[in-house]
């Protein structure tokens, strides 16, 4: 990030603060402005404003260090952010609500509006080097033994090292929807950049949760399917299933009309350990396709949305098998269905349906899209349960974060199915009735139509990926809002 920028940022964060102490009540009543003067009636416009102002307060809130350690929470009533660090799963809410910023700069420019692009876009791009530069602290290297094949791999743990390459990732440290969501950020990255590291990070990571998919063969011959938690679960998750599906398809259209291929393992029909080639557009279509399919076959609810995971089996043991002289895991048989549905859950789905259907032209997937809108907004939006003219959404747990992948996927789900339009309404009011009513020192509540607890104010601790996801969210609201023009 460039020095001088950094400086400025610095001291107008600074005076910010020394004006609105001096005068703390009135910040309370009156949000800054963040400081954009945005033409009045100009919705995405505004929109990336105020996704830049919370994520450059964010940047100097929640990071700490040239290593940039990433505090889980941050308090702007007293200033102090946690000694608990963020696992990594939200340190890549940084680089995801930075993605979007960027991707809606250059959309505005493609519009004409080149002020946000010219003043920020560069400064951005920087800013997610560094991002990507210390996620290296979350990196480690270990050696898997999975359904066809042991290799050493290097992937991102759960929780963040020591120094970059050290953090622990055997096991149950490392989970396949962490790299999944990276690979999402990586490929939007070399959308975004053109940058080809980006691309080859993402393909690495890609392979390796691939390389998760149970292939194994149930009685009829057919391949159990599903990919669990991690290397070191059994159940099989939404989570680790329907983020993966987009990321496919935006690699099969990298690759579509190239020669390129990819070699990889399958079990046949009599057990044995085999190797397949095929051109990478295809591949990749193909297990989006299958991950797609399972997910549906087996987590969607009679309701119309998904549950979380599929669970039960006969013992708690990852086990082995030797053939040939090789070991190699054993698939794992589960037979229930478990919950509760979770927001992104069928978000996810929802991203996934429209990119398949762009892919394919399958009206299959159409169906599937308007159907899993309709029956998502019924069963997670709640009308007026908080404030008149408001939908509800829980926010208990992760939910914020959960309820930002349903919003993109009504706005991937838009183009598709136009009544996804009401839907994205409610998050866009939510936010703006927060912004205008609750934003105090350049951060929104935890709570968007409750805002923060007066009365305690050292109660008002927010999770850091809450505060990228809600600048990420009004970034993606500006494309949207442009794609509509």
């Amino acid at each position: 990030m460039n020095r001088m920028k950094n400086l400025f940022t610095l001291l107008t964060l600074l005076l910010w603060t020394l004006v609105a102490c001096s005068n703390d009540s009135a910040a309370d009543e009156k949000p800054g402005s963040g400081g954009t003067d945005i033409p009045a009636g100009n919705l995405p416009m505004q929109n990336v404003a105020r996704a830049i102002e919370l994520i450059d307060n964010a940047v100097e809130c929640y990071f700490t260090g040239t290593g940039m350690a990433m505090s889980r929470y941050y308090n702007p009533y007293t200033g102090n952010r946690s000694s608990e660090l963020g696992s990594v799963w939200m340190y890549t809410s940084s680089i995801e609500a930075v993605n979007a910023a960027m991707k809606a700069m250059k959309t505005g420019q493609a519009k004409g509006e080149t002020a946000l692009y010219d003043s920020h876009f560069n400064r951005y791009k920087e800013l997610l080097t560094q991002l990507y530069d210390n996620l290296e602290y979350y990196a480690g290297t270990f050696t898997l033994t999975s359904y066809t094949q042991t290799k050493q791999w290097t992937v991102y743990g759960v929780n963040r090292g020591n120094d970059k390459g050290a953090a622990q990732v055997e096991g149950i440290l490392n989970v396949y929807d962490d790299q999944m969501w990276l690979v999402r950020e990586l490929l939007e990255s070399y959308h975004i950049t053109g940058e080809q590291r980006y691309l080859e990070k993402a393909e690495y990571l890609m392979e390796y949760v691939l390389d998760g998919w149970d292939c194994t063969l149930d009685e009829q011959g057919n391949p159990l399917g599903g990919i669990t938690w991690g290397p070191g679960y059994l159940t099989k998750h939404s989570c680790s299933n329907g983020p993966i599906v987009s990321p496919l398809v935006w690699l099969h259209e990298i690759y579509k009309g190239k020669s390129d291929e990819v070699t990889y393992g399958y079990v046949a029909a009599d057990n044995s350990r085999k190797l397949r080639t095929e051109k990478k557009s295809d591949y990749y279509l193909g297990f989006a396709k299958a991950v797609y399919d399972w997910q549906k076959k087996y987590l969607l609810r009679p309701d119309g949305v998904y549950d979380d995971m599929m669970g039960g089996y006969d013992s708690p043991d990852i086990k082995y098998v030797t053939i040939d002289g090789e070991r190699y895991r054993t698939g794992s048989k589960l037979r229930d269905r478990v919950g509760p549905a979770i927001t992104y859950n069928s978000g996810t789905m929802l991203s996934g349906a429209a990119d398949l259907l762009r892919a394919t032209g399958d009206a299959a997937y159409r169906t599937d899209l308007a159907e899993l809108t309709d029956n998502s907004f019924a069963y997670f939006a709640k009308p007026d349960a908080t404030k008149p003219g408001c939908y509800t959404f829980d926010i208990s747990g992760f939910c914020n974060w959960f309820n930002g992948v349903l919003m993109r996927g009504y706005v991937d789900a838009y183009s598709a199915h136009t009544v996804a339009a009401s839907c994205i309404e409610a998050f866009q009011n939510n936010l703006d009735y927060a912004y205008e009513n609750y934003q105090y020192k350049h951060m929104l509540p935890t709570n968007l139509l409750v805002g923060w607890n007066k009365a305690e104010r050292t109660k008002n601790n927010v999770e850091g990926m809450f505060t990228f996801a809600f600048a990420a969210e009004y970034a993606v609201l500006a494309n949207y809002e442009w794609s509509k023009k």
